[in-house]
């Protein structure tokens, strides 16, 4: 979704003085973008060996905009308790409710359908059955450690640009750099997805197995660090005196927070998954 709603911008499709054309069509597109996240979601499930099929499908397609939904709605409501003319009408929120439940979610579904009806993915080797005692870790290879450092990386690579973004969203500025800003884009996931093959190359490296989850985490962990940069942002180049104007920068950041913490993780761990299954693939079985 991202990657296409950056094409029509770099083509010049979403002016950005039509603030309002921007979210309609990432609205647009991650609501159709349901089948091939059920789709996705399935096979790797399916993978996996996972069973509960139907929890699985109901997570991909509530998950997230779920916890998004309830921030927003929480939010709103503070909004309407002070009376202002920025809250959401209800119109709009049983709109959104309408394609959330009525399209996304169905298509999710349809997705997550041929999915499983999919041949699985076959792993290169075999495990065992018998999970092996992971030796003792020193303290650089901790969990914590080593995902806080790995966001590092992939927050770096998008802190300039992101002075700009938040100038142009929260100062009234209008962004126009849509060539550069895909070029970052293309180096953020480059870098979330090097970052986290040398990180699961180490562990490997020290018998830890359990990657997985720590190849989400290890580049979704530059969510944490754009937040922390919202707050210093909002600390030092804004100048805000009511309550709900900053609970309104804190809520909308945590959004954008979240979302940038799932993208770069889903980079991270589809890195790691290839990069398991390509070294796994050599190795020779006599």
């Amino acid at each position: 979704m991202t990657f296409v709603t950056m094409i029509f911008a770099l083509l010049g499709m979403l002016s950005p003085a039509n603030r309002g054309g921007l979210m309609t069509a990432m609205l647009l597109l991650f609501v159709f973008m349901g089948i091939p996240a059920g789709y996705v979601a399935a096979r790797l499930y399916k993978s996996f060996r996972g069973t509960n099929w139907k929890g699985n499908t109901l997570k991909t397609a509530t998950m997230f905009p779920g916890i998004v939904g309830v921030v927003f709605f929480v939010l709103n409501l503070f909004i309407w308790g002070h009376k202002s003319s920025g809250a959401v009408p209800f119109g709009t929120l049983f709109a959104l409710l309408l394609l959330w439940f009525g399209i996304s979610v169905p298509l999710v579904f349809v997705g997550s359908y041929f999915g499983y009806k999919a041949p699985v993915i076959e792993h290169p080797t075999r495990t065992n059955q018998i999970p092996r005692v992971v030796p003792e870790q020193p303290w650089y290879m901790s969990p914590v450690f080593c995902t806080l450092v790995g966001g590092i990386l992939p927050f770096g690579a998008v802190f300039i640009e992101l002075f700009f973004i938040l100038s142009s969203i929260w100062l009234h500025q209008f962004y126009y750099v849509f060539g550069f800003l895909f070029i970052v884009f293309v180096i953020l996931l480059i870098t979330c997805a090097e970052i986290t093959i040398v990180m699961c190359y180490f562990q490997l490296c020290s018998e830890d197995y359990h990657w997985w989850w720590r190849g989400f985490l290890t580049a979704g962990s530059s969510g944490l660090y754009l937040f922390g940069y919202s707050l210093v942002y909002l600390y030092t180049k804004m100048v805000v005196v009511r309550t709900i104007s900053v609970v309104m920068y804190i809520s909308y950041m945590l959004i954008a927070a979240y979302t940038f913490f799932i993208l770069t993780g889903t980079v991270g761990f589809a890195a790691c998954f290839w990069f398991v299954r390509t070294i796994y693939g050599e190795v020779k079985v006599e």
